[in-house]
């Protein structure tokens, strides 16, 4: 089978690695010129985080991020499963008993035990939760060894390219652009996230914490270089602006709030996402007009895109239903 995959974020180049590990012939077209344009992964937190994701996202996305998991160590050998950390202020701890309520698959922590964990946070912390079967990554050096990988496949990838709508003869047509499909999945929405880069030597944290707050939780992920990211804010916006003044205060005073170190942080980078989601946040593999879309990945991308990417690859390959992601065109259901 020949199949081209519109866009050559996370979706887009899972895809084209799981079909072509299958056999199928495969070419990438992505409208930017780079990968760094290839839209919101270029900005995401790179989290492996299934089971923190039940507080929020719900069982669906658990058990494709168990998923995601596997499928990551197995192709980008950088992916640390160290585990995520849950903290919170004491003026917060109830925000803590009602993240363990709602989630599973973690240990709960008292002081001395976090601080072996995670020695910066001695002294600072009365008690967390640790999910220790977690994961994260660096999305960039991810999606590098994604592009290589498809290449060495012999995917044949295109940038500064934009796609017909319609499929070529003889040719499927998978469409990963996210919220650029919008002209056709009119029932997406755009989820702006907000990040900072900084580069911070005095402070060593191993895995990612997430500092939990009733109105905006933040979540602090090492890089590679003593660099973390920092971010968390989702606006229910798709306009691509720039980082507003409000929202690096309030990552930044979190992550003082959670290690003086970051005070003296040099800031290397600020940035905007927009994620594209459903009225629901869950994914949708969707057929429309002959194109099978995969789209919603909300604020999950790395975490559930291999997932997604292999159940496109077999409903494409092998014609195999998967009905708790699969979902007909809306409009065809209205006149039905």
């Amino acid at each position: 089978m020949r199949v081209t995959v519109r866009g050559a974020g996370v979706a887009g180049l899972a895809c084209a690695v799981e079909l072509a590990e299958r056999g199928a012939s495969v070419e990438v077209l992505e409208r930017c010129a780079t990968l760094a344009g290839a839209g919101c992964s270029w900005f995401a937190g790179g989290m492996l985080a299934p089971w923190c994701e039940l507080e929020s996202g719900g069982a669906l996305i658990a058990r494709l991020g168990e998923e995601g998991i596997a499928w990551w160590r197995r192709r980008f050998a950088p992916t640390a499963q160290q585990g995520t950390l849950v903290i919170a202020h004491g003026r917060d701890a109830g925000e803590l008993a009602q993240f363990a309520r709602r989630t599973e698959r973690f240990e709960t922590l008292d002081a001395e035990a976090l601080a072996a964990l995670e020695p910066d946070l001695a002294g600072r912390f009365a008690s967390a939760l640790h999910f220790a079967g977690e994961g994260h990554l660096d999305p960039r050096s991810a999606l590098g060894a994604l592009l290589a990988r498809a290449l060495e496949l012999g995917v044949t990838v295109r940038f500064g390219v934009d796609a017909e709508a319609a499929p070529r003869a003889g040719r499927e047509l998978l469409d990963c652009t996210g919220l650029a499909a919008r002209r056709t999945l009119a029932d997406l929405r755009g989820v702006r996230g907000e990040m900072l880069l900084v580069r911070a030597p005095d402070v060593a944290l191993t895995r990612p914490v997430r500092v939990l707050h009733p109105r905006i939780p933040v979540y602090v992920v090492p890089r590679p270089g003593q660099v973390y990211m920092i971010g968390a804010t989702m606006i229910e916006s798709d306009a691509a602006e720039r980082i507003s003044v409000r929202s690096v205060l309030e990552l930044l005073s979190a992550a003082y709030a959670l290690h003086p170190g970051f005070g003296e942080a040099e800031i290397l980078e600020t940035g905007t996402g927009v994620r594209p989601a459903f009225p629901d946040n869950l994914p949708r593999l969707r057929r429309v007009g002959g194109v099978l879309y995969v789209n919603g990945l909300y604020r999950h991308g790395f975490l559930i895109a291999p997932a997604l990417a292999r159940r496109a690859a077999l409903a494409l390959l092998e014609g195999q239903d998967f009905a708790e992601v699969l979902d007909e065109d809306p409009r065809q259901r209205r006149l039905a």
